[in-house]
């Protein structure tokens, strides 16, 4: 574990309603705001049934929204219309990126690198997409990403598909994208995972690669 470590604080909280995850998230952010010593946090979590979309006029990704069979919220993140459930593991990072030289493309990246890596390290070759923000197995996409940002301390986060059914995501169209196909690490190596213990192996990753964050200082000039 680097130094940088001790600046993050990891908490599983196994499964909580997204309601009540967002209350949470939302003091912590006020917390940092008001304290800026306050440590970084990541929430690791798992979600009841719930559909949510970001902060944009256009809903047509909801489909209408009146079909949907479970609850849907709007929130104060990026992004179009995606679904949250059990067998996925949420995260929301709550970090200052003033620490990290507020570089919100940067900060993405990051994110999909920590899934990526996660991923490979359970058997599934997983990458990126050029121009589409999240990670994918091929064509098929297994993390969603969606972030806020305040006064460039972050929330929100990213949504893995572990094992869970993926058949809510039928009624919607997934982060906006047409004939998206959604998949999960169960149903790309037919064996299952626990949410719990996948989000134990990201625990570890996230507190070695959160110094990955930092803006290496440009060299200085060797005078004299």
């Amino acid at each position: 574990m680097n130094a940088a470590a001790v600046d993050l604080h990891v908490h599983w909280l196994g499964r909580i309603e997204f309601a009540d995850a967002l209350v949470l998230q939302e003091k912590i952010v006020t917390n940092k705001r008001e304290d800026p010593s306050h440590v970084d946090e990541l929430l690791l979590l798992e979600h009841g049934p719930v559909y949510t979309i970001g902060r944009t006029p256009d809903q047509s990704s909801l489909l209408g929204a009146a079909h949907l069979p479970h609850p849907v919220f709007a929130i104060n993140r990026g992004g179009q219309a995606t679904y949250h459930g059990p067998g996925q593991l949420m995260g929301y990072p709550i970090i200052d990126l003033r620490r990290y030289g507020m570089d919100l493309h940067r900060y993405l990246r990051w994110l999909e690198q920590l899934l990526i890596e996660l991923l490979a390290g359970h058997g599934v070759s997983a990458s990126r997409r050029e121009s589409l923000t999240g990670v994918w197995v091929g064509g098929r996409k297994i993390a969603s990403i969606g972030v806020g940002v305040r006064h460039w301390i972050t929330m929100h986060g990213f949504a893995l598909n572990v094992s869970g059914d993926l058949a809510p995501f039928n009624h919607i169209v997934p982060c906006g994208i047409n004939n998206v196909a959604m998949t999960s690490m169960k149903k790309e190596t037919g064996r299952e995972f626990s949410v719990a213990d996948v989000a134990a192996t990201l625990e570890k990753l996230v507190l070695d690669r959160v110094d990955n964050l930092r803006v290496a200082a440009e060299p200085q000039p060797i005078s004299g």
